[in-house]
């Protein structure tokens, strides 16, 4: 594939040819940072792990610059730690048996320019060739910046696509905010127990981010277990460890569906249900 940005790769770790590599992909996640995909979109790896059938795929958009400096990695430049970075997820790609990793080294400040259509147009370009059947992203609520723009350039991408490409379902997944205050009829819900060792393998990968002062790693495993507990207050827990997701696949099927008035109805059912519980008791 030709990318707009040149210092873009594709890194496939069992080495068929990319249009055969890309062509396979069923599931397919899109996140801003490296870690993001192992973090927010480890069902879709889970569902094709050592499958023939289905092969996951990765879209990491930005390059690492920025990332935290401390410890082991206190010397290292920031072109170093794009370096390290980069590594990093092709590693995951490896453990995880990524059909396809495709790096798109997008500084964040690119990502966040509205005016810089370029990664919508990487990501076009990609979706039509994999035409995944699901697609991984990042939810609109979360309170990263750059998560949020690049949710906006996937839906963007997915909407250029002939109806008939498009992917049948769009997850926003749970990185720098949980998920767990949607309505639960609502709530997209993603059981993955089972597979611990599959994520503390893939988490751990990251050294570079847990090295600097951030657990990851254990904060993520940490949500999936609560997500599982706290679920269902009146039940035993039915699953191990959850993910949620906020079902964004409206917004890919009909253009005509606005991303805020989306989120901000899914926001406003969540305070009526609050509303009516207080009422319940209050009189009020």
């Amino acid at each position: 594939m030709n990318f707009r940005n040149p210092t873009a790769s594709i890194f496939i770790q069992d080495g068929k040819p990319e249009p055969e590599a890309l062509a396979r992909i069923t599931h397919l996640g899109i996140g801003a940072h490296q870690d993001d995909l192992e973090f927010m979109a480890f069902h879709g790896i889970t569902e094709c792990f050592y499958r023939t059938d289905r092969f996951f795929g990765g879209i990491t958009c930005t390059n690492g610059v920025g990332s935290a400096h401390i410890g082991p990695y206190s010397g290292y430049s920031d072109e170093a730690m794009r370096t390290v970075r980069r590594d990093e997820q092709n590693k995951a790609a490896t453990v995880g048996r990524y059909g396809a990793m495709i790096q798109l080294d997008y500084s964040p400040g690119r990502v966040r320019d509205p005016q810089d259509t370029a990664l919508t147009d990487d990501l076009a370009a990609i979706l039509d060739v994999c035409c995944p059947e699901v697609v991984y992203t990042h939810n609109p609520a979360d309170k990263h910046d750059t998560h949020v723009a690049v949710l906006i350039s996937v839906i963007r991408a997915i909407r250029r696509l002939p109806k008939n490409r498009r992917p049948v379902r769009v997850l926003g997944c749970e990185v720098w905010r949980g998920l767990d205050w949607m309505p639960d009829a609502e709530k997209f819900v993603m059981d993955v127990t089972g597979h611990d060792s599959l994520a503390a393998a893939l988490n751990g990968i990251f050294d570079s981010q847990i090295a600097g002062g951030k657990r990851y790693d254990l904060a993520t495993l940490g949500r999936r277990r609560a997500n599982a507990t706290f679920f269902e207050w009146h039940a035993t827990d039915k699953a191990e460890q959850i993910l949620f997701a906020m079902d964004l696949s409206p917004l890919a099927a009909d253009e005509s569906l606005d991303l805020a008035a989306h989120t901000g109805a899914v926001i406003g059912r969540f305070r009526d249900e609050v509303l009516t519980r207080l009422a319940k008791f209050t009189g009020n």
